[in-house]
Parts: C-alpha cells; sequence; structure tokens
C-alpha cells in the first residue's frame, strides 16, 4: 500500500510518502517544484496522484528499501530513463 501525504505547500511541494508491505515500511520524503507540478500535471492529476503512480513504478523496478529516502520527482529519470514514456500506464490504473 502507498500513501501519500503533502506536508508543505511551498516550492518546491513537499510530500511524505509511506510503503507498506507485509515485509515492513518505508518512509520517503518527496520534493516536487510548482514548475515542475504545472509541467507535468497540468490539473490533470492530483500531485498525490501522480506521486502514487510514480511509487508504483518504481516498486516494479526495486524494492521500497533501495527506493531514496529522500528525493525530488526529477531525479527518477536520471534513474529510470523510461519513467516518463512509462508512467501513463501507470496513471491510467490510477
Amino acid at each position: 500500500m502507498i500513501e501519500v501525504n503533502q506536508i508543505g505547500d511551498g516550492d518546491p511541494l513537499e510530500f511524505e510518502v509511506m510503503v507498506r508491505e507485509a515485509s515492513g515500511e518505508s518512509r520517503h520524503h518527496v520534493t516536487m517544484s510548482k514548475e515542475t507540478y504545472e509541467r507535468v500535471i497540468a490539473g490533470r492529476y492530483t500531485p498525490e496522484g501522480w506521486l502514487d503512480a510514480a511509487f508504483r513504478f518504481l516498486l516494479d523496478r526495486e524494492p521500497k528499501e533501495s527506493i531514496l529516502g529522500r528525493f525530488d520527482v526529477t531525479v527518477i529519470s536520471r534513474y529510470f530513463p523510461e519513467f516518463e514514456r512509462e508512467l501513463p500506464r501507470y496513471l491510467s490504473q490510477s
């Protein structure tokens, strides 16, 4: 289960993401600039829904323990170049 909570509304926006599985849980502090929010999401999704899809994408590729504890959403594409291409599939499953 993925739980996304916005904890800051400055710039960047700040979120706490908790991933719970039978093997335990992990917590992640994630930031997203307002510019990134406008460019990538542009009102089509909530930031929470978008991050939920992003974490499902990540969890299909690595265990929760391997996901950085603190990061900005823009780094996902650096580790996984296919992220932006694959994300619409995850968003459609929301």
